[in-house]
């Protein structure tokens, strides 16, 4: 099976770039950028310079802005490119442990029942107070009491997201008022069911093949709400082919890059506005009748009617889609 890793950087091969490259059964592709150092080399690792990428034959190329963690998709490019199964994400400051991988994507795995709209995943393994990115504000203090409620259930998981320990994925109101470093607790996977929601990120992420399109990172949000927004938008996708969102212990320690928590917070905004608008508005542009690629297609022409995003994301979009089906001739939308 071919798995292959994707990370963008700015800097010199760090920590967790060094980690990831001695990893051995993984292709291992680093996305490079302007600021990237222009002598940039890794042993193992598949280096795609700016001016590689400008040569590629990918129109998406062209399309994304520089410095923009977007291009992160021309790495996705080339792994579909070169025959990959499993897409993995993750970030230059998540740092693999020894333990680091993902569980296989079909089995009997521990379910929180369907149906219940979000969910907060980190009360499973913490009792800290604490949120993922993402999560609706008017929940951020709820009990969900997700222990009781799980069950054994036979699950086709669609995208796994490991946990990251020390500095975990959390949003700028949490880092403004606690910004405590939490290290979650062990426990088997646990699977959402349909109806069930959780965001999830780009820093510890596997998607397998089938559900590739669904990568796409709009490009026209904010940063901080970018990868957020693929994964509202991808999940009702999802359900509709029988695939589930799954998370697992933590598997990288994240050692964070410099932010600056007040431009965090201003970047989240539309995140904090949208994320129940996107869902709702997600299931009720989508169809089973349609390819994932075109109930996609149909969510962001839906977002776009509400200005949640702009028309020159439909643009990038139907690029990305473009790309993928000349890769690998995927349903055309």
């Amino acid at each position: 099976m071919n798995k292959t890793i994707v990370i963008t950087s700015i800097f010199s091969p760090t920590e967790a770039v060094l980690k990831f490259s001695s990893l051995r059964g993984y292709r291992k592709i680093v996305v490079g950028d302007k600021k990237t150092p222009a002598d940039w080399y890794c042993k193992d690792i598949d280096y795609i310079s700016i001016e590689q990428q400008e040569s590629m034959s990918f129109e998406l190329s062209g399309a994304l802005p520089v410095n923009h963690y977007c291009r992160k998709m021309l790495g996705y490019l080339k792994a579909v490119s070169c025959g990959a199964d499993i897409i993995i994400d993750t970030d230059d400051d998540n740092i693999p442990k020894n333990n680091w991988g993902f569980p296989g994507f079909e089995g009997s795995f521990q379910a929180v029942p369907g149906d219940k709209g979000f969910v907060n995943i980190y009360q499973l393994f913490t009792d800290q107070k604490i949120w993922p990115r993402g999560l609706p504000l008017d929940l951020i203090t709820k009990s969900f009491e997700l222990d009781g409620a799980l069950s054994a259930s036979t699950c086709n998981v669609g995208i796994w997201q490991g946990l990251a320990d020390e500095d975990p994925d959390v949003d700028a109101i949490y880092r403004l008022t606690n910004d405590e470093p939490c290290n979650f607790r062990q426990r088997e996977p646990v699977v959402l069911q349909k109806g069930t929601i959780c965001p999830f990120n780009t820093q510890n992420t596997a998607m397998r093949k089938e559900l590739f399109p669904l990568m796409y990172l709009p490009t026209y949000v904010t940063f901080r709400f970018t990868d957020i927004l693929r994964g509202l938008v991808a999940q009702p996708i999802m359900w509709l082919y029988d695939y589930h969102l799954g998370f697992i212990n933590a598997t990288v320690v994240q050692k964070r890059n410099p932010h600056d928590y007040m431009e965090d917070f201003i970047s989240e905004i539309p995140m904090y506005k949208h994320c129940r608008d996107v869902v709702d508005l997600v299931f009720g542009a989508i169809s089973s009748t349609e390819s994932i690629e075109g109930n996609l297609y149909n969510s962001y022409k839906s977002l776009l009617k509400e200005n949640i995003v702009c028309g020159q994301e439909i643009r990038n979009l139907e690029i990305w889609l473009e790309d993928l089906q000349d890769i690998s001739g995927s349903v055309s939308i």
